[in-house]
């Protein structure tokens, strides 16, 4: 999925979704997994998605 795709459904707030980030990297020394890894580059879109959300919001 890329930024510029069409996004599905209600926009989680960034803050929710930099939550999620970082509850993927419990101790950063610790690389991610494949699993935890394509997770954190879904949410990387999600919170792109949720912040030009918002700037959309606050330029209007």
């Amino acid at each position: 999925m890329s930024p510029n795709s069409q996004h599905r459904g209600p926009v989680r707030p960034a803050a929710a979704v930099n939550e999620d980030i970082r509850a993927l990297w419990t101790d950063p020394r610790i690389g991610l997994t494949h699993e935890q890894r394509a997770r954190y580059e879904h949410l990387l879109v999600e919170w792109i998605t949720a912040t030009r959300a918002a700037q959309i919001v606050i330029a209007a």
